[in-house]
């Protein structure tokens, strides 16, 4: 019986053909041993060969989580829907996992970009005359505009998310110290700085409007933030109210809460915030989750300097 020679490919030199066998490798892999099928394995090369497009002569082994990180803010750049993205990342994922499999890579970076969800939607992040018009919409003739005008500075000053600004309790609030209590996703707490004008508009919300507010609950509430029947405020509420005055100042009508948490984490980075800090702010559990924030912040920085520099 003649015995079976296994063919190996000839070694080959340069980063570009080193970037095609992993590619081959890789397609062999997922169609043979992950048993994918063939449309699947051809979306997967397509992805790969995107990737080592944006690669170009770096090794594998040489990136970190930071320079993985830019690659789906570069793929947005190329207009990519952010389902795609999801599915680039996605593939990402399964081909470090296969080089690492392989042997060439001892730690792998891209699991550490964070789940697929982080893709999904990129935040939308408002300028800073946007947010000053839009803190500032709440007028005189609105019912309870004191009220209105706390919440939008809350979530600009502390970029808590809308359910731990609806949870926040009077005690929480530290205005003399210029900080707050947020709690956060598995009830975990943390210190968040206010500044001047958020503790002013919570000051001049708790002297002139939160006593009526709190008259009319059947029972005296905690809570900060108060509805017209003296109870709580609801999350779903605070998102109308800002959605109306969205509108009334001309901000984009997609906006939501986390649009404000958003835009204080990238306007914190443009003005040369540490990453570090702005996790712990946010209360994030992984640095990979606020990854996301220099994506948005350095496509914007691309397309200012595209504008406005005479050789870009």
């Amino acid at each position: 019986m003649k015995a079976t020679r296994k063919v190996l490919r000839p070694r080959r030199e340069g980063a570009d053909r080193q970037a095609v066998r992993w590619q081959e490798d890789f397609a062999d892999y997922i169609r043979t041993e992950c048993h994918l099928a063939a449309n699947t394995v051809e979306a997967y090369r397509r992805d790969l060969a995107r990737f080592f497009s944006w690669l170009g002569s770096r090794r594998l082994q040489s990136l970190s989580v930071n320079d993985l990180a830019e690659y789906p803010a570069w793929l947005g750049e190329k207009q990519l829907s952010p389902k795609s993205i999801t599915r680039h990342v996605a593939s990402l994922k399964v081909f470090f996992r296969f080089v690492q499999l392989e042997g060439a890579l001892t730690d792998n970076q891209a699991e550490l970009l964070g789940t697929q969800k982080l893709w999904q939607k990129v935040p939308q992040v408002l300028s800073v005359s946007q947010v000053e018009s839009l803190l500032s919409a709440p007028r005189k003739s609105d019912p309870w505009w004191l009220r209105d005008r706390a919440i939008l500075e809350l979530l600009y000053a502390t970029g808590c998310r809308v359910s731990e600004l609806a949870t926040l309790k009077l005690a929480d609030m530290h205005r003399a110290e210029r900080y707050c209590i947020c709690h956060g996703k598995g009830d975990k707490q943390r210190i968040v700085p206010l500044g001047r004008r958020a503790v002013e508009a919570v000051e001049r919300y708790l002297a002139d409007e939160r006593p009526q507010l709190a008259e009319r609950g059947k029972a005296m509430s905690d809570a900060l933030i108060l509805s017209p029947r003296g109870t709580g405020l609801r999350r779903e509420r605070i998102w109308e109210l800002i959605k109306r005055y969205a509108l009334r100042v001309g901000v984009p009508s997609e906006i939501s809460p986390h649009s404000l948490r958003h835009s204080f984490a990238t306007h914190l980075l443009a003005g040369g915030a540490d990453l570090r800090q702005v996790q712990e702010m946010l209360g994030h559990a992984s640095i990979a989750t606020t990854q996301i924030y220099t994506h948005v912040d350095h496509t914007r920085l691309k397309k200012v300097h595209q504008q406005f520099h005479p050789r870009a």
